[in-house]
């Protein structure tokens, strides 16, 4: 091993060099700690994905001007926020809130697609009205 350090959300960047061939490689190592599960509003409850939790951030960021990684430290940031609760179960609400409250933060186009879902906006007066909080703020 070469050289270690360390991320903000308590990952480990390692260089290494190959025994056979002598190359240098990186590897990337998080902690594997106990997410709490979802409880949906109908009262099922699920494990907590961080797949499927990026999936819907991206699904609301496409075709927008925000990268991976801003999608990914988003993800990462929410994911450590639910873990750092220490809590055995989180409502669906609960996460949904974190998520619109990052997506408010980093692109205002992709928090109206995200709020049209989430927050049920069903008719333009809707939208328009938050669209309308948004500029004002």
């Amino acid at each position: 091993m070469i050289d270690t350090s360390h991320d903000t959300r308590g990952g480990i960047r390692r260089r290494r060099v190959c025994q056979a061939c002598s190359e240098r490689f990186s590897t990337y190592e998080r902690p594997i700690l106990a997410a709490p599960m979802i409880r949906k509003q109908d009262g099922a409850r699920e494990e907590f994905d961080r797949e499927k939790l990026a999936q819907g951030i991206r699904i609301a960021c496409a075709k927008r001007p925000v990268s991976a990684a801003e999608i990914d430290r988003l993800v990462g940031e929410i994911e450590a926020r639910l873990r750092g609760m220490g809590k055995a179960e989180v409502s669906s609400r609960v996460v949904g809130d974190m998520v619109i409250a990052g997506l408010k933060e980093l692109d205002h186009i992709a928090y109206i697609r995200y709020a049209i879902v989430y927050l049920g906006l069903h008719d333009l007066q809707a939208i328009r009205d938050e669209i309308d909080r948004l500029l004002e703020a």
